[in-house]
């Protein structure tokens, strides 16, 4: 019994053992696993897309070099732990399944032949006394017999495995260990090997290069405070959101801004609310970022928008853009002056598509400068150049740094000589209420269904030209001259240039009529006439030498004082501005000619007729349906 609690013993701690190894042998192949997966980890670095790649590529050639020391260690690894497998947990595993099963079941072998023997010895103790039958007695003495054997066979052999187990423990306890033992020292040995004079002196360097990146963390950390202690100093004024409004620096020559604005949202039909979001222009568009968002999206595009301040409910500093076909775009509030004006002037400058040049900093600058020159007395007998601003269908022309001056520069004292300096200019038609009563109702009776006794403008229908052009009023101003073409220039000049520095974009849309009597200026919403003059009055007109779709001409006016007034009137219009020009110089040739019969019946055959029996432009007229140019063609060009 004291042997057999010994073996007992001795199986509960070799399981443990067994457990304790095992998990050895796990931690070591884990190592293996690990160590392989840290390898392909070191490789993928170079495969990242960091934002910010400053130093990538010692960082990527030292961890390559990493990558192949843990490669090296991974096959160490993985032969100690084919030798722990081997020499450490085989062993104990054999002694266990072994030895210890073998006494475990001599013993069970044990037990059942001494269950036997009880049993036989208990059927011999019941023979009777007085009837004796030898041949059952003779059975019972051989099974008894037969017992005892058995039993004194497997006793004798499960003794012995007890007494051999006394030995055996000794020396299965021990083997594992040297097993381990030898593993753990080649795998030193191999190690140390591996990592030789070279080795260190890689490590060496790379503790260096560590030590030196660290040392300009620090240098970076200590100017980062030393910024923080200077910005903590300042006065807390500097943090008001206009606390500049008196005197703002504003930079108009802005090709890019970012910043937070308010952004107006209709909630209902006179609702509206206000939401905070972080706007920056990229290229030609507005982009808006929402808070928490990962990227910006397209809020506008700004070719050839309009930009201008406007008046917003009770709130300051809002400005509105509008898109080329006129219609109101977005609403935004700046928090302050300055921001208000930077963000119009950006905004403007990459409307022009300033942003496609070569140097877009420099033709921003330059057109700036331009702009101010136009507006500011000339002083001096230099040259002033001529702003070539294109229309919101051609602000490509002004993109170009070559075509910002003017080839045709007027003199400072040539334009003396035209427009008076500090000239008034203004940027919108207002007719006089008297003027305006005369030619839109007089004393004739409107109809609230739309209907009229005679039409307002006779003349109309009986003209024999009657012309429709769309054009924009961009500005008019008072000139000392109609001799001369120049003047109608240097007046387009100073408009857009006004327009320009004073950030006024918006135009109106109208009809220009031209008949053979006056040139009308009508609005196309509600059909009344704004401006009327008579082609009498006319005495210049032109288009622009670079921008075809500029259009002017000079006025003549008396004024009550006995003498005459003149006024440039500067359009802009979707057609070419010659066509325009050859409208009013048809106009006028009629007048001309009109007292003289035959002169006109010439003129008037020249011209072809609409369906409706109208007069209209040659060079509005279509190709022939063989593709052949009109034959009235060379009409056009006599004009």
């Amino acid at each position: 019994s004291v042997f057999e609690e010994d073996a007992a013993t001795l199986t509960d701690y070799t399981n443990q053992l067994l457990q304790a190894m095992q998990r050895v042998y796990g931690a070591q192949n884990e190592m293996c696993l690990a160590t392989q997966q840290l390898s392909k980890q070191l490789l993928a670095y170079e495969k990242q897309n960091f934002a910010l790649g400053k130093g990538d590529e010692e960082v990527i050639s030292t961890l390559h070099y990493f990558s192949k020391v843990v490669d090296e260690l991974n096959v160490l690894h993985t032969e100690l732990a084919k030798q722990l497998a081997d020499t450490m947990v085989l062993p104990i595993i054999q002694f266990r399944e072994k030895d210890l099963t073998e006494v475990s079941t001599l013993k069970d072998l044990f037990g059942l032949a001494s269950n036997e023997h009880d049993l036989s010895m208990a059927k011999y103790s019941r023979l009777p006394k007085k009837k004796e039958n030898e041949k059952v007695k003779t059975d019972v003495v051989k099974e008894v017999a037969a017992a005892r054997r058995k039993q004194h066979l497997s006793s004798l052999q499960y003794y012995c495995a007890l007494n051999a187990l006394q030995y055996r423990k000794r020396v299965a306890m021990m083997e594992p260990m040297i097993g381990f033992a030898h593993g753990q020292i080649n795998f030193f040995k191999k190690g140390a090997e591996m990592f030789s004079q070279s080795m260190d002196s890689f490590l060496s360097s790379v503790a260096d290069m560590v030590q030196s990146i660290q040392v300009e963390l620090e240098a970076e950390a200590e100017k980062m405070r030393v910024s923080q202690q200077e910005l903590l100093s300042v006065e807390e004024s500097v943090y008001a959101p206009d606390f500049d409004v008196a005197a703002p620096q504003i930079n108009r020559n802005l090709i890019q801004k970012a910043g937070y604005l308010n952004l107006r949202n209709k909630t209902g039909l006179v609702t509206t609310t206000w939401e905070r979001l972080y706007f920056f222009t990229q290229g030609g568009n507005l982009m808006c970022q929402p808070r928490g968002a990962v990227a910006g999206g397209l809020i506008q595009d700004l070719d050839n928008c309009s930009v201008m301040a406007v008046d917003c409910e009770d709130r300051r500093y809002c400005f509105q853009i509008t898109t080329p076909n006129g219609k109101s775009g977005i609403i935004l509030q700046a928090e302050s002056r300055k921001e208000n004006e930077e963000w119009i002037c950006a905004i403007n400058n990459i409307s022009r598509q300033i942003y496609l040049t070569d140097n877009p900093e420099a033709v921003a600058i330059k057109l700036n400068q331009t702009a101010l020159q136009a507006v500011t007395p000339i002083t001096s007998f230099g040259k002033k150049p001529e702003i070539s601003c294109p229309s919101q269908n051609l602000r490509n022309a002004e993109t170009e740094d070559d075509k910002i001056v003017s080839q045709a520069a007027v003199r400072a004292d040539d334009a003396d000589e035209l427009i008076a300096p500090g000239t008034p200019i203004q940027f919108d038609i207002v007719l006089p209420a008297t003027e305006f009563l005369d030619q839109n109702r007089g004393s004739r009776r409107i109809n609230p269904f739309g209907e009229t006794e005679d039409e307002t403008f006779p003349e109309a229908e009986d003209s024999l030209l009657q012309q429709m052009f769309v054009v924009r009023f961009l500005g008019s101003m008072a000139v000392k001259t109609d001799n001369t073409t120049e003047v109608i220039y240097e007046a387009m000049r100073q408009v857009l240039a006004a327009r320009a520095i004073h950030n006024i974009f918006r135009t109106t849309e109208s009809h220009l009529m031209v008949t053979s009597q006056t040139l009308r200026l009508i609005d196309p919403q509600t059909q009344v006439t704004r401006a009327n003059f008579e082609l009498t009055s006319i005495t210049q007109f032109a288009a622009h030498q670079e921008n075809k779709r500029l259009v002017g001409f000079v006025v003549r006016t008396p004024e009550s004082t006995g003498g005459q007034s003149l006024s440039t009137y500067v359009f802009e219009s979707n057609s070419e501005g010659e066509k325009i020009c050859y409208a009013i110089n048809l106009g006028k040739e009629i007048i001309a000619v009109q007292k003289d019969p035959e002169a006109l019946a010439q003129l008037m055959l020249s011209i072809p007729l609409t369906n409706d029996g109208k007069y209209v432009l040659l060079n509005d007229q279509p190709d022939d349906n063989d593709g052949s140019p009109n034959e009235n063609r060379g009409a056009e060009s006599e004009a």
